[in-house]
């Protein structure tokens, strides 16, 4: 197929024909509800999304520019784009991102784009597409189909769906340039999130996945300012939003599960309703390191050498709590004693899911420039070594579950379940954590279905999976 010539021009599709919009979505949850928007808007505008790059009259690569891989892997989507179609708008993260030069890193590399705009810009989006592609009828937001009503476009299967509640973040961590692209912490109004989670429940989804840049701190940019949600005054801030999404949840039998919750004292009062079961007790908590010269030099927030203190209070109050966290290996200047710290704390806090990314100098970083940077294949060592361990303790504490009753949500169920499915307990959060594996129901008569719960009994382990038999 020959490559359309990019032009700044407008082309106006036949009148009998639906302008149809490709669509490539890269990175973290929190891009992926970059997404929904701009999918949304697209929808209500009448535009139709194209399951191909070829059979759409433009493209819309959303990007990352977090890690080298990621950046690589945008490039090469931005790439494929413009060689299978030749009209292509990119946004996201790496359009945020500048080359050693000064200039926009996109452009330099893919001179032949139509327009290039940073994360979260729906409206510079919908305004390149209205440049190169005018929108074909008026907008008539409520016959937008397949989506959950105020809540938008989901890219999630139906059952599940991600809730951003703020934007952007207030630290300086030396390895990370998120605030570079996302810039600084935006808390979203408290009743705009309610809303946005009530129409997900009345839609259908059974699992809610609260997420920003930093959960712990929504609020702070607001001073925890009162909001009103169906005529109640309710603060701006994690607990009482997380109390507010829990009792939303109840009456749909749905699950609350929090993302990116980092590690400061005003967490402590979220345990109590995870040990009631109003929230998942499930805390994804991005601890990085456990070393204090390590996290010093990483600029972290919270005291991280607390951080063992803590997890165990928190165990303490809610004894079913599942940690998931993800850490570096090799940082700039990290001992061998200062590894083997995090080793020896990793088994100490036992915690339950674990990744680790060995470090990448990823440029613009202030990590960058620090001394001691380690060898590539020394960062690498290490993070094999960090993982072998992490799997063992992972292993150990799935086994504590073997015998034990648990609700499952169910993600996949051919033929009705008839020969078993898979689906995910409390402690498992979708495409990073585990899975259970679902037998064949015992019972003839017992069926599964996907997006429902149902009970299961645990047999078995395999790897970072648990094995069911459903009654």
């Amino acid at each position: 197929m020959s490559e359309a010539t990019p032009s700044t021009v407008p082309t106006l599709a036949p009148a009998n024909k639906i302008p149809k919009v490709g669509f490539a979505s890269l990175g973290c949850p929190k891009a992926l509800t970059d997404s929904e928007l701009i999918l949304t808007q697209l929808s209500a505008e009448g535009y139709q999304t194209s399951k191909t790059f070829q059979g759409a009259d433009i493209v819309i690569v959303n990007t990352c520019g977090f890690i080298d891989e990621a950046v690589q892997e945008s490039l090469d989507t931005i790439g494929e784009a413009l060689a299978e179609n030749g009209r292509v708008i990119v946004t996201g993260c790496l359009g945020a991102k500048t080359s050693k030069d000064g200039g926009n890193m996109v452009r330099e590399l893919h001179p032949r784009v139509l327009a290039v705009t940073g994360p979260h810009a729906t409206q510079e989006v919908m305004d390149a597409i209205h440049l190169h592609l005018p929108k074909p009828h008026d907008p008539f937001t409520d016959l937008v189909p397949n989506t959950f009503g105020v809540a938008g476009i989901k890219l999630t299967p139906r059952h599940y769906a991600y809730l951003k509640i703020s934007e952007g973040c207030n630290h300086r961590c030396t390895f990370c340039i998120i605030p570079s692209m996302r810039g600084d912490l935006v808390s979203r109004p408290i009743g705009d999130v309610l809303t946005e989670a009530r129409a997900l429940f009345e839609g259908g989804v059974k699992e809610l996945l609260v997420i920003s840049q930093d959960t712990s701190a929504y609020g702070v940019d607001v001073k925890y300012r009162t909001g009103f949600w169906d005529g109640k005054p309710v603060k701006t801030r994690m607990l009482d939003l997380v109390q507010s999404l829990g009792e939303l949840a109840a009456p749909y039998g749905a699950w609350v599960r929090l993302h990116y919750v980092y590690p400061y004292p005003s967490v402590d009062a979220i345990l109590p309703l995870m040990a009631s079961g109003l929230v998942l007790p499930y805390l994804d908590v991005p601890l990085q390191h456990s070393h204090p010269d390590v996290l010093r030099r990483m600029k972290r927030p919270a005291s991280g050498e607390k951080n063992l203190e803590r997890i165990q209070q928190w165990r303490e109050i809610c004894p079913q709590l599942v940690v998931r966290s993800t850490f570096i290996a090799g940082f700039p200047g990290e001992t061998e004693e200062e590894f083997q710290h995090l080793l020896d704390f990793l088994e100490e806090a036992q915690i339950d899911r674990a990744g680790c990314f060995a470090y990448s100098p990823v440029d613009g970083a202030a990590a960058n420039e620090l001394p001691g940077m380690l060898p590539p294949e020394v960062r690498e060592e290490r993070r094999a070594r960090f993982m072998a361990v992490a799997e063992r303790v992972s292993a150990a504490r799935l086994r504590r579950h073997i015998g034990a009753t648990m609700q499952v949500l169910v993600d996949s169920a051919p033929g009705m379940g008839k020969k078993g499915g898979t689906g995910r307990s409390y402690a498992d959060a979708p495409e990073i954590d585990g899975i259970v594996r679902l037998l064949p129901p015992e019972k003839i008569s017992k069926t599964l279905k996907v997006g429902e719960f149902t009970k299961a009994r645990i047999v078995g382990t395999e790897g970072h999976d648990l094995v069911a038999q459903p009654f």
